[in-house]
């Protein structure tokens, strides 16, 4: 079974086009479910955040694979398939990998070294999983990757590569101390948000929120307050900085509501929100500064080559190389564990035999001859097994266990090698 990677990025389209093909809540779950249904997929996980809808899937073709997931990806976005083409990218095996551990460590995010990217893989992976559409092959692959980003922030300085996108937003957004925000939201996005604005030194936070005790919960955190959704119109009167991120698939702020209540005032807006909260017609607005995704996008805020991009770089390539070696030797050793499994086979049948036709032979002779019978084996069987773990780490390694399975009539799933594999 064989990794394939299908996505759309803020590397490959512009953010109204990752707008159309953002998808959450049941329509996630559906297309999960979709995607893991196709004849070509036996498992399925979807990365869905503000900058990117990634597929991984585990499967048998190649080709039937990328032409189901394309044609998924067009139904649930409803962007037909020739104009979302040429802005998908498709990762396949080794190259799979590379990409889910480089993006785990946040070198493909839009902020280099932004750290929430793990928490958006951990829960997609954690949703594959309450939904039963991944298997033995992408648990362990996203088990991996986890575990790489988390060494990358760990044992580099990526966290200081580039901003957080709230922090990259709000760079644009001059000095915050003494400044009055609203939050609308009370999300992950939410959260970092209101902490950054509390630790820039902004004195009055309000957080509005749909589910208002979410709200209460964020506010209290950070020394705010909360209001009801409802309110958001009568905050943004008093605010200064207004940042959203509610991806709700409407505009909470729109330009009548800002004309309506700036009363002659300067306002900064952040939409961090994909599809997007704020109505980006707002900007004719006299007094309005609306950043949103693209304007971050094009700004180039975080987006810091050097020294610290480049060790995790190698730490990736590292982990890579280490996580393959141990994936190819893992496929070949059924078919080690069935050679050997039929070699003890023989053995004990062709000692029976022995038995029966010398029947007078006494224990210590019976003993010597079993033990010289299985020393020849395993001397023959030493280095042919030793050679072919040896070759399964380099690639195309898999052919020398096919050639081993062909030559001596193996099965590898047959239950004494299955059950000596898992012991």
């Amino acid at each position: 079974m064989s990794v394939l990677t299908v996505g759309i990025s803020h590397r490959t389209a512009p953010v109204s086009m990752l707008e159309r093909v953002s998808v959450s809540g049941e329509a996630l779950v559906k297309l999960l479910h979709d995607v893991q249904q196709d004849a070509c997929v036996s498992e399925a996980m979807v990365v869905s955040t503000c900058n990117r809808v990634e597929i991984y899937a585990a499967v048998d073709r190649f080709h039937g694979a990328l032409t189901g997931i394309s044609r998924l990806l067009s139904v649930h976005s409803g962007v037909p398939v020739e104009e979302l083409t040429p802005h998908l990218y498709v990762h396949y095996e080794d190259q799979a990998i590379e990409h889910l551990f480089s993006m785990a460590c946040g070198l493909d995010s839009m902020v280099v070294g932004e750290g929430q990217i793990l928490g958006q893989v951990r829960r997609a992976l954690t949703l594959a999983q309450k939904q039963g559409t991944v298997g033995a092959t992408l648990n362990e692959l996203v088990q991996q990757a986890l575990r790489v980003g988390k060494r990358a922030h760990a044992d580099t300085d990526i966290d200081q590569a580039g901003a957080s996108l709230v922090t990259a937003g709000l760079a644009l957004a001059g000095d915050l101390a003494g400044r009055r925000a609203l939050v609308v939201g009370a999300g992950s996005m939410s959260s970092l948000a209101a902490t950054t604005l509390a630790r820039a030194g902004v004195t009055d936070i309000v957080v509005a929120n749909r589910t208002f005790e979410r709200g209460v919960r964020l506010a209290a955190s950070v020394g705010g307050r909360a209001v009801e959704f409802s309110a958001v119109p009568r905050e943004l009167a008093a605010a200064d900085i207004v940042i959203t991120c509610t991806g709700g698939g409407r505009h909470v702020v729109t330009p009548d509501i800002v004309a309506a209540h700036m009363t002659g005032r300067g306002v900064f807006l952040l939409d961090l929100a994909l599809p997007h909260d704020i109505d980006p017609a707002v900007r004719e607005v006299p007094g309005v500064t609306l950043v949103d995704l693209e304007t971050i996008q094009e700004s180039g805020i975080g987006w810091r080559e050097g020294d610290t991009v480049d060790s995790v770089r190698r730490l990736v390539a590292e982990e890579l190389a280490g996580f393959l070696t141990a994936e190819r030797a893992a496929k070949v050793t059924p078919t080690v564990v069935a050679l050997r499994s039929k070699a003890a086979t023989v053995v004990e049948a062709e000692l029976g035999r022995l038995l029966m036709r010398m029947p007078h032979l006494d224990r210590k002779a019976r003993d010597e001859v079993a033990q010289t019978v299985q020393r020849v084996v395993d001397k023959l069987l030493h280095e042919p097994t030793v050679r072919v773990k040896q070759l399964a780490t380099s690639p195309g390694g898999d052919h020398y266990a096919e050639a081993l399975r062909e030559l001596f009539d193996l099965d590898p799933k047959m239950p004494d090698a299955v059950r000596e594999v898992e012991l």
